[in-house]
């Protein structure tokens, strides 16, 4: 069950897993994700099969957007009856496959699992907690996700398999050496500018948060450029709010990219400021400081390891943080697996479905 960008990353590794298992995978899009730039290119150049149905739900608030996707789903799995459903992290699109399935008694296999922001007001949140508390098995990603687990009472069908968009970096890394070029299509050079990637509501629907994050990177832009993919959410919000003029000149505005071009630009970054959960993970995995524009994060165990900073857009600049973030290097450490996650799942699903 897909719906969403990261989703498709973590589904491609796995996907190729469950080939080798001989697990026979029926992929569901609900089409939370419905651009192109943010969809069909990921399928295109990850080698995914193709969505077996896309339900094409789009956009909406978090309770229309659920609603639709539980209702399309259920009706889903009635006709198509699967052994089990397999949901990845945390959209609307995995807690409304998660309920559906649950309701009519269909076993949920949920990858990563255990991850806590303790911010309840994160819809991504309730997502995942809501998610754990249904699904029979639960692949961990850290020990930290497993602690978590077990503190809410959860300790049976727990494994810990490391986290598959660390398969997902590996392989990923190979193909963008050979096919993508986005560095020198935008004039940058590797070490020499900044990458920026922010979508989350709480940092773009209110005004003086949005605004505070541009003219941070603004700032940063002065001492070496800031590249910014922009998805849909932020630029509509840019413009609603007459900011997108104001910064076209300063950063580097530039159309969401794929996964490769993605981890190219992630891999070339001097620093890297995101709003995103999977990017925080990208970049340690790269080698790259990154700068979190949130309170909390859920991989806690990249800022104890020194290589991610939290800052809070709605009361800080971000600039002073993010400029002094370059060149730093956290401690090493291997919280997230060997990068064979995918295997582990493959094999632990075929064992209980063959």
């Amino acid at each position: 069950m897909v719906g969403a960008r990261p989703q498709f990353v973590k589904a491609a590794v796995v996907s190729r897993a469950f080939a080798r298992a001989g697990v026979e995978e029926w992929i569901l899009h609900t089409g939370q994700h419905y651009d192109q730039r943010m969809s069909d290119v990921f399928f295109d150049e990850l080698g995914i099969p193709a969505p077996t149905r896309n339900l094409r739900i789009g956009s909406g608030s978090h309770g229309s957007q659920t609603g639709r996707m539980l209702a399309a789903i259920e009706q889903t799995i009635l006709e198509e009856r699967p052994d089990r459903v397999l949901v990845y992290g945390d959209t609307n699109s995995t807690l409304a496959a998660a309920l559906a399935a649950s309701k009519i008694h269909v076993p949920i296999d949920h990858v990563e699992a255990g991850l806590r922001s303790f911010d309840r007001r994160m819809p991504e949140e309730i997502n995942r907690v809501m998610t754990d508390h249904l699904a029979e098995l639960r692949f961990a990603p850290s020990e930290t996700a497993v602690h978590n687990l077990a503190e809410e009472g959860i300790r049976d069908g727990v494994l810990r398999t490391g986290d598959v968009m660390f398969d997902a970096t590996r392989a990923a890394i190979e193909l963008s050496n050979d096919r993508s070029d986005v560095l020198p299509r935008l004039g940058v050079r590797s070490g020499s500018y900044a990458l920026a990637t922010i979508h989350r509501p709480a940092n773009t629907e209110e005004p003086g948060t949005l605004r505070r994050i541009m003219e941070g990177l603004r700032e940063v832009a002065r001492e070496l450029p800031v590249v910014l993919p922009l998805h849909p959410r932020t630029r509509a919000a840019l413009e609603g709010l007459g900011f997108r003029e104001s910064v076209n000149g300063s950063l580097r505005l530039i159309e969401p990219v794929g996964h490769l071009d993605m981890t190219s630009l992630e891999a070339g970054a001097a620093v890297i400021v995101t709003d995103s959960g999977g990017v925080q993970k990208e970049a340690f995995f790269h080698g790259v400081p990154c700068v979190t524009l949130r309170r909390e994060t859920e991989w806690t165990e990249l800022v104890e390891l020194g290589w991610n900073t939290l800052v809070d857009p709605a009361t800080t600049d971000p600039a002073k943080t993010i400029l002094s973030s370059i060149g730093r290097t956290g401690r090493e450490g291997s919280p997230y697996g060997d990068g064979n996650a995918a295997e582990v799942i493959a094999r632990t699903i075929a064992a209980i479905t063959s």
